[in-house]
C-alpha cells in the first residue's frame, strides 16, 4: 500500500478493506488530476497572456494606476470617466489600450475607421463579450441582444418583421395617446406656473406604456401609478455595471451572497414576474380563441412582437419554448423602452440648454400642425421635420443612450492601418467616444445641430454617427424608437416651454443606458395653444 494511501486512511479514522483502500486511492487520484488540471489552466491562461501582451504592444495606452489595478477606476460609470473618455480621445484618436486589472487587455475602437472592421464583422465572427455581457444573463436570458451564432441569426429573421413601416404606422397613434396622457399629468402639475420635473421619471413611464400598448396590446396604466418594475429595470442597470468594476463580484458565488447579489435577484424576480404576466394574458386570449379568430379579431392591425413570439415556427414547424419567449420579452421590453426614454429625456435637455434651437423646432412643429384638431402626429408628418430630426441625431451623437458595446473577436481583425487586434481579445466600441472624438467631429462637446444637415454630413462616414449600433446586430428596433422620439418631441414642444433647473446639477452616469446621477430635473411651463 502506497504511504500516502496509508496516511489518508488513519488520518480519516478508516480500516484497511480493499473497498476502503480503493475509494480513498481513487479520492486521491482525482484530487490529484484536478490539481494538475489548475496547474495546467494558470500555464494556458499565462502563456495566452504573454503572448496577447506581445501582440498588443503595438497598441496605446495611458498611464495604468498600478501593476495590480492596471486602468480600473480611471473609467469610471460616472461624470468623470466620460471626461477622462473625452480627453483621452484627443491624443489617442483610434485606438485605445486599457488593462481591466494586470492581466485583461481591452482595446477601445474611437474612430469611425477602426469601428468599421467590427461592425462589418458576421455575428459568427464578432460575439458579444461574456465578460460583461454575462452578466445580464440571469435578468435577459438568451434574448436577442445576448444571443449568438445560429439561435440569433433565427431570432433575427422571426422578429425583423415586427418593425416593419406597415406595422410603425400603426404605432404612431398609440405614441401620441401615451404623450397625451404625460402631458395631462404635466398640465395639472403646472396649472399654477412652471415646475422642475425629473425627465426620466415621467418618460421612462411614458415609453413603457407606449411599448406595452403596441407590442403586447396591453393596456397597463402605469403612466397612473408607481411602477415596481421601472424601478427594478433602474436597480438592475445600477447593480450591473457595480459589479462589472469589482472584481470579487465576478464570481458568482461570492456576488450572490453579497447585499447587491440579494438585491440583483429581487429584482430580477420582480422584472420576469411583470413580463410573465404580460405574456400570459396574451397566451390566454390566444387558447381562449384560437389563432385564426384570434387574429380576425385584430382586423385592420398587423401582428405585433408578442403575436409573431407565440405564433411562428421555424423551418421544421418548431414554435419557441415559454424560455425562449420570456427571454426575448425581457430583453424588449428592456431595451424597447428604456433606451428610447433615455433618448428623449436628453433631446428635451439640450433643448432647454438651447433656446434658440427649441424655438425653431417648435415653429416648424407648429407650422406642421397648423390646423389640424385634435394635435395630432401622423406617419407622413415624420419626415416633414428635418431640423427637428437634425435636434434630435445631434443630441444622439452627444448623449447616447448606450455609450460603449463590446465584442470578442472569433477571428484576428485587422485595422486600417495594418495592426490587428488578435482574436480572443474583448473589443470595446465606444459609442460615446466615437462620438466626442475631436478628429470626426469638430468641437465635439458642442450641442450644433447643423452637424446634420444634409450638405453637412454628405462626405462623413456612417460609422461616425452610430447611437443605434451599426452593421448585422444593429439595433432592431432603431425606427421604432426614432419615430415614438419624434411624435413624442414635436407633441411636447406644441405644448410646453422646457427650461433648464439650475438649482440642479447635471451629472451622467453612463449604466447600461446614459442616465443622470439623481435625475434629469428640468423646469416646464404650459403654451397656450
Amino acid at each position: 500500500m502506497l504511504p500516502i494511501v496509508d496516511q489518508a486512511l488513519d488520518s480519516l479514522g478508516l480500516g484497511r478493506t480493499p473497498f476502503q483502500v480503493y475509494a480513498v486511492s481513487a479520492l486521491l487520484l482525482l484530487s490529484l488530476l484536478l490539481f494538475f488540471r489548475a496547474l495546467l489552466q494558470i500555464y494556458f491562461f499565462f502563456q495566452q497572456y504573454i503572448e496577447s501582451a506581445k501582440r498588443l504592444k503595438c497598441f496605446p495606452e495611458p498611464p495604468r494606476r498600478n501593476w495590480l489595478l492596471g486602468h480600473l477606476g480611471m473609467f469610471n460609470p460616472d461624470e468623470e470617466g466620460l471626461k477622462e473618455v473625452s480627453e483621452r480621445v484627443k491624443t489617442l484618436p483610434h485606438v485605445i489600450l486599457t488593462w481591466f486589472g494586470p492581466f485583461i487587455p481591452f482595446v477601445s475602437l474611437v474612430h469611425p475607421e477602426y469601428v468599421k472592421p467590427l461592425m462589418i464583422a458576421s455575428a459568427a465572427i464578432a460575439p458579444k463579450d461574456e465578460l460583461f455581457y454575462g452578466f445580464l444573463r440571469p435578468w435577459l436570458g438568451d434574448g436577442l441582444l445576448l444571443s449568438k451564432g445560429e439561435k440569433w441569426g433565427q431570432h433575427r429573421r422571426l422578429l425583423t418583421p415586427a418593425f416593419h413601416f406597415d406595422i410603425l404606422k400603426h404605432y404612431v397613434e398609440i405614441f401620441n395617446q401615451s404623450a397625451d396622457i404625460m402631458h395631462d399629468k404635466w398640465r395639472r402639475l403646472t396649472a399654477a406656473g412652471s415646475v422642475s420635473l425629473d425627465m426620466f421619471e415621467h418618460v421612462s413611464l411614458m415609453t413603457l406604456d407606449s411599448l406595452l400598448k403596441c407590442t403586447f396590446s396591453h393596456n397597463s396604466n402605469c403612466q397612473e401609478k408607481p411602477s415596481d418594475y421601472i424601478a427594478s429595470i433602474y436597480e438592475l442597470s445600477s447593480l450591473v455595471v457595480e459589479r462589472e468594476h469589482y472584481l470579487l463580484h465576478h464570481l458568482d458565488f461570492i456576488y450572490y451572497l453579497s447585499a447587491s447579489g440579494r438585491r440583483f435577484r429581487r429584482a430580477c424576480r420582480i422584472v420576469h414576474q411583470f413580463t410573465d404576466s404580460v405574456v400570459q394574458e396574451r397566451r390566454k386570449a390566444l387558447s381562449e380563441q384560437g389563432a385564426e379568430g384570434f387574429l380576425r379579431s385584430k382586423h385592420g392591425k398587423p401582428k405585433d412582437f408578442i403575436d409573431i413570439l407565440l405564433l411562428s415556427k421555424d423551418e421544421d414547424g418548431t414554435r419557441l419554448s415559454d424560455e425562449e419567449i420570456r427571454d426575448e420579452v425581457d430583453t424588449f421590453m428592456f431595451e424597447g423602452h428604456d433606451t428610447t426614454a433615455s433618448g428623449l429625456s436628453w433631446i428635451l435637455y439640450n433643448l432647454a440648454q438651447h433656446p434658440e434651437f427649441q424655438e425653431k423646432c417648435r415653429e416648424e412643429i407648429r407650422e406642421l400642425m397648423s390646423g389640424k384638431k385634435p394635435e395630432e402626429v401622423y406617419w407622413d408628418d415624420l419626415s416633414q421635420l428635418p431640423f427637428t430630426t437634425m435636434c434630435i441625431k445631434e443630441s444622439l451623437r452627444l448623449h447616447p443612450a448606450v455609450t460603449v458595446v463590446s465584442r470578442r473577436c472569433t477571428e484576428d481583425i485587422r485595422l486600417p492601418d495594418g495592426r490587428v487586434i488578435p482574436k480572443g481579445i474583448p473589443c470595446l466600441i465606444s459609442i460615446y467616444g466615437t462620438h466626442h472624438n475631436p478628429a470626426v467631429w469638430p468641437d465635439p462637446e458642442v450641442y450644433n445641430p447643423y452637424r446634420f444637415d444634409p450638405e453637412n454630413s454628405k462626405d462623413r462616414s456612417p460609422y461616425a454617427f452610430i447611437p443605434f449600433s451599426s452593421g448585422p446586430r444593429n439595433c432592431i428596433g432603431q425606427n421604432f424608437a426614432m419615430a415614438e422620439m419624434k411624435v413624442v418631441l414635436a407633441l411636447t414642444l406644441l405644448r410646453f416651454k422646457v427650461m433648464p433647473d439650475d438649482t440642479k446639477m447635471v451629472r451622467r452616469k453612463p449604466e447600461l443606458i446614459l442616465r443622470a446621477e439623481n435625475g434629469l430635473w428640468l423646469r416646464l411651463e404650459a403654451l397656450r395653444t
